[in-house]
């Protein structure tokens, strides 16, 4: 079911579309959304110092956190028909972390490897953050990896203030746009975004230890399932 969510920030309005454990930016121009707000002249909010993204604070929305706990059969894998196909070679992309360090998607061949596109703001890739963080702790670091992906232009002081909220200390990397984004309001969409075909927030990828993608979804996804994929693609 589709509830439509009207969110007023720093005086733009962003209209957001929850789909059963997803979020997009209505209103689309292209398959990933660009919102209203990344068009907008930026008003005094949405110039804040980068020190203002210590005031992280989860957006509240009901129906998020809800499969999580779920067996690995209990949901579908989304309904962006248009995501990268399993099977062939994940697209190699070189991204800085929000520490400035440069990444490669292919610096993780030999490793299992969650690759997660989200946005701060958004209330399902929240619902998620302390899922993905056991699960990924649970597993060997020298089988397994997490790369995540800043999908909508975010800067450095809005992941890491997410990071700080949640404990999180996984590989964070910065997808710049035209038009940056924050925790606080919409940013466009980056290049890389872009090139893996996401419309909506969260999507995942798994891709193997020889650079291939296993399985992709979009959505919230139960544990067991994102468990279950990095282990088959860790066998691969």
């Amino acid at each position: 079911m589709t509830v439509a969510l009207a969110v007023v920030i720093a005086g733009v309005g962003i209209a957001i579309s929850v789909l059963n454990g997803s979020s997009r930016a209505a209103t689309p121009p292209q398959a990933v959304t660009v919102s209203q707000a990344a068009n907008a002249s930026p008003t005094a909010a949405q110039t804040a110092p980068a020190e203002g993204a210590i005031d992280f604070q989860p957006t509240r929305e009901y129906d998020t956190g809800r499969v999580e706990g779920l067996p690995a059969d209990a949901v579908h894998d989304g309904d962006n028909p248009n995501l990268l196909a399993a099977g062939s070679t994940a697209p190699d992309f070189d991204l800085a972390s929000v520490a400035g360090q440069k990444f490669k998607l292919s610096d993780f061949r030999g490793k299992a490897v969650l690759l997660e596109f989200f946005a701060t703001w958004c209330p399902h890739c929240q619902a998620e953050a302390p899922h993905l963080k056991n699960l990924i702790n649970s597993l060997p670091s020298s089988r397994y990896s997490m790369l995540q992906v800043i999908a909508d232009s975010e800067d450095a002081a809005s992941m890491l203030a997410f990071d700080r909220y949640y404990g999180i200390a996984t590989t964070a990397l910065l997808d710049p746009g035209s038009t940056p984004g924050s925790y606080y309001h919409q940013g466009s969409t980056g290049p890389v975004t872009l090139q893996y075909r996401v419309a909506v927030f969260p999507t995942f990828y798994v891709i193997d230890p020889k650079g291939r993608i296993s399985w992709r979804a979009d959505h919230e996804q139960p544990d067991a399932l994102i468990l279950e994929k990095l282990k088959d693609a860790a066998r691969s």
